[in-house]
């Protein structure tokens, strides 16, 4: 019986998977291979939160977009190996009369970060700048309000010690009517499918006014908007991952796997309303 060869058992380097150029938004990506660089970007997950919690530090994720934008499986891969006691993704339901006649943000509030903790919020208070505006849940008063004060509100929670990251995931129109589509057709995801879907695609150009509108007033520099180009999900999952972990500090970070690919992910300034860089 011959020597084994100790290469073939070896697990793949990370140089391997980085090699090639970074691929385009319209490119393909075999299923292997997005598989092998999610189950790396997957490790990177495992030693940040292995950090973090030996640090104790508060990690918020808010990810926010159109419906169909991809924030369930976004969520769902970097989940999917972590801790569940030091991790918990928050998605509210809609308010209760008790909590509408609250402070705005009270009960967000409740599910922010504690030491050691890791949380992902499947939209936030961002709801009243999106779809409370467009669908007439808050008053004109309230939603100029909010935009007034949710900069001042997220200051002070970076101040308290939260790290602090907000990504919007931007699909095309006709990728969203598409993947609404095929949520439809599946009976696997009709958990999906609420009123607000009916008419996500006939309120677009009224999303797409008031997406601006949050992003350009309430960007700032303790807590910078990040857009996720997301009409490639593969390509979205992996590049938002990565620039996950390239803004957090971890023991053992592999700078090789971190490195997004900026045409997919990259930090908002208004001239990407009009630069094609955000979908109208």
């Amino acid at each position: 019986m011959g020597k084994k060869d100790p290469k073939k058992s070896a697990r793949p380097k990370a140089p391997e998977v980085q090699a090639s150029a970074p691929a385009r938004q319209d490119a393909p990506l075999s299923e292997q291979d997005y598989e092998d660089q999610l189950q790396l970007l997957q490790i990177e997950l495992v030693k940040l939160q292995r950090h973090f919690i030996d640090c104790g530090d508060k990690i918020l994720v808010l990810l926010e977009g159109r419906d169909a934008a991809g924030k369930d499986g976004s969520i769902k891969r970097i989940t999917e190996h972590l801790s569940p006691r030091e991790t918990r993704v928050v998605a509210l339901s809609a308010p209760s009369d008790r909590e509408r006649s609250a402070w705005y943000f009270q009960r967000y509030v409740a599910h922010l970060p504690t030491a050691q903790e890791f949380v992902l919020f499947n939209r936030s208070w961002y709801n009243r700048a999106g779809v409370e505006k467009v669908m007439g849940f808050c008053t004109k008063a309230q939603h100029a309000e909010f935009l007034q004060s949710v900069v001042p509100f997220e200051e002070m929670l970076v101040n308290s010690g939260i790290k602090l990251l907000k990504y919007y995931l931007d699909i095309s129109k006709p990728e969203q009517k598409q993947r609404l589509e095929d949520r439809r057709r599946d009976p696997l995801k009709q958990w999906k499918i609420g009123a607000i879907d009916a008419v996500a695609i006939k309120n677009w150009k009224a999303y797409s006014a008031a997406r601006d509108e949050m992003l350009l007033q309430t960007h700032s520099i303790a807590a910078p908007w990040h857009i996720v180009r997301a009409d490639n999900k593969r390509l979205a999952r992996l590049n938002l991952i990565r620039d996950i972990l390239s803004r957090l500090d971890y023991a053992g970070k592999d700078q090789r796997l971190v490195q997004p690919d900026t045409d997919i992910v990259f930090e908002f300034a208004a001239a990407a309303l009009t630069d094609g860089r955000i979908a109208h």
